[in-house]
């Protein structure tokens, strides 16, 4: 294979590789580091829907500083009564479209969201920063959370 030849399918196989990362530019999603110390620092494109995804020991801080915020659980009804964190409100994440404006109605406000291992929070999140919430915050998984939980 001659070098043009070996150069035009690296600038090809770059162009694919950029080009499937590129997305839709509708959604931005933010990956912190897990350690206390990481700032929540990101400048979204205008337009971008974003959330932030924070560690659970994050959450707990946010939890114990804040005195405007709401912790959001978004699993099942009979998830939620097996145990859940005192105070959580609770919208499964197949609802948030047709619920959350109504029981969110500021938009604003701190939301910390969280499931039982984290897949359905980051689809809640998604949502919730779709429908114009500007502080989102998703923790994942009720199973990593080290903290106290009640049950009903």
């Amino acid at each position: 294979m001659t070098v043009k030849l070996m150069f035009a399918a690296l600038a090809a196989a770059a162009a694919v590789l950029i080009a499937g990362c590129a997305g839709t530019g509708s959604v931005a999603e933010v990956q912190l580091v897990t350690d206390d110390t990481t700032s929540e620092t990101f400048v979204p494109k205008k337009g971008d829907a974003v959330y932030v995804s924070i560690s659970a020991q994050r959450a707990k801080q946010l939890m114990d500083s804040e005195s405007d915020y709401v912790v959001l659980d978004v699993r099942t009804p009979e998830e939620y009564a097996d145990g859940h964190i005192k105070g959580s409100m609770l919208i499964p994440y197949n609802e948030i479209g047709e619920r959350a404006e109504d029981e969110l109605p500021e938009k604003d406000k701190l939301i910390l969201v969280y499931c039982r291992s984290g897949r359905r929070s980051k689809i809640a999140a998604q949502a919730l920063a779709e429908l114009g919430y500007t502080n989102v915050k998703e923790f994942g998984g009720i199973i990593d959370w080290p903290y106290e939980i009640v049950t009903q």
